[in-house]
Formats: structure tokens, C-alpha cells, sequence
């Protein structure tokens, strides 16, 4: 894989043709806060790797962390699926226009289709392990001591995140609630319930009971 450019926190940004397409499209694409949100999921991603003694891609870990929000933008969302599955079938093409294997392109699309998925992701390929890392850590605050207070301050330093959690629960609540019913068993119906005026759960076990099948 190619050289990255000169690190933050001792991680180096992949610096490939193919990689800084992906930060353009992003960085154009996403505005501010979800691009350096994107950076800093790579970045914690790859320290909570380092950190764990893992072997990864750092050019795959990158375009999947850059891409994993891009369904919340108007340019990428559906209106029919979930965000998350935007985001990968956005990521999946890029890498497959770009002549990747279908192996790493799938790799990518799980990364991301699983973000907002607990425990799963942990048990699957490096990659698709570390984006919901770094995810984890920057909007839940997991996995902080896995990262020095150094390490903390110069990613934040490079990719600052003011008013953060306002602010990315405003854009899940953009982003998803002209779409409620792609809530239903996941983590975006609490961001619904408490941001989307009239949003109605739908209730996994109401949902058994009302079957069609009489018993």
C-alpha cells in the first residue's frame, strides 16, 4: 500500500491517488463536521488497531471511515434505506471504479453497514472491526483509554470538534427522519424518539404479536 502522508498522532493519512479522491469527495460532499468526524474515526481506529496488535489496510480503513456518514448527506441518502447502507453502497462503488478487488470493496461496504451494529463488527475483518472503533470512541467515548491524553489531544488538534454532540445528533436526526422506519431495531430510534416531534417506536414484540399467524 502506498505511503501515507506526515501522521497526527502518530498515524499516517494514506496518501494514494485513490485515497485523496475520497477526502475531496468527502471533505466536498460532507461539510465540516462528518469530514472531520470521518478523519478522526480513521485515526482512532488505527490507534485503537496499533494499540490491540492488529494487522490492517490502512488505504481500506481510511475510505470506509471517510465514507461511513456519507449517507446522512442529501447528495447520498435514500429515502428508503438505512444510512448506513448509503454510505456503503457509496464506498463499495468508489472502490470498485477505482479497480480494487470485490474482496476489499465488500470489506469496506460491511464496515460500514455495521457501524452503528454493537458487538458484531468486533468479530469480523480488521477493518470492519475498526471503523466501528473509531466510531465508538469519538461519538460514544469507548475504548478512551486506549488512546493517550497525547494522542487524544493531537487528533482533535488536526480534526477539531466543537459543540460536537449537538451537533452530530442533529445531523442522525436530518439524516434520518425522513426515513423512521429504518429505526426499527437500532440504535437510531433513541436519536428519533428524542429529537423527531410524532416519531412512533415500532415495537419488536408488538410487531410479533400482530402477525399474520395465528399463533
Amino acid at each position: 500500500m502506498p505511503t501515507g502522508t506526515a501522521g497526527i498522532a502518530g498515524i499516517d493519512i494514506p496518501d494514494s491517488a485513490l485515497a485523496r479522491e475520497a477526502t475531496e469527495l468527502v471533505r466536498d460532499t460532507a461539510g465540516p463536521l462528518l469530514y472531520d468526524h470521518s478523519r478522526r474515526v480513521y485515526l482512532f481506529g488505527a490507534l485503537r488497531g496499533r494499540h490491540r496488535g492488529m494487522v490492517f489496510d490502512p488505504e481500506l480503513l481510511y475510505v470506509a471511515a471517510l465514507f461511513h456518514d456519507l449517507g446522512l448527506t442529501p447528495g447520498y441518502a435514500s429515502s428508503e434505506q438505512r444510512f448506513e447502507i448509503d454510505g456503503a453502497d457509496a464506498a463499495r462503488d468508489f472502490l470498485l471504479r477505482h479497480g480494487l478487488p470485490a474482496e476489499d470493496a465488500r470489506t469496506a461496504w460491511t464496515a460500514i453497514a455495521l457501524h452503528t451494529t454493537p458487538e458484531i463488527p468486533h468479530r469480523m475483518e480488521p477493518e470492519v472491526a475498526l471503523v466501528t472503533a473509531g466510531v465508538e470512541l469519538d461519538v460514544l467515548g469507548l475504548g478512551f483509554d486506549e488512546v493517550t491524553d497525547g494522542q487524544r489531544a493531537a487528533v482533535v488538534a488536526a480534526h477539531p470538534r466543537p459543540d460536537f454532540k449537538r451537533r452530530i445528533l442533529a445531523a442522525f436526526t436530518e439524516g434520518i427522519a425522513h426515513r423512521p422506519a429504518t429505526a426499527f431495531g437500532n440504535v437510531k430510534a433513541d436519536v428519533l424518539a428524542r429529537f423527531s416531534p410524532g416519531f412512533v417506536r415500532t415495537d419488536f414484540v408488538t410487531v410479533i404479536e400482530d402477525s399474520r399467524w395465528p399463533e
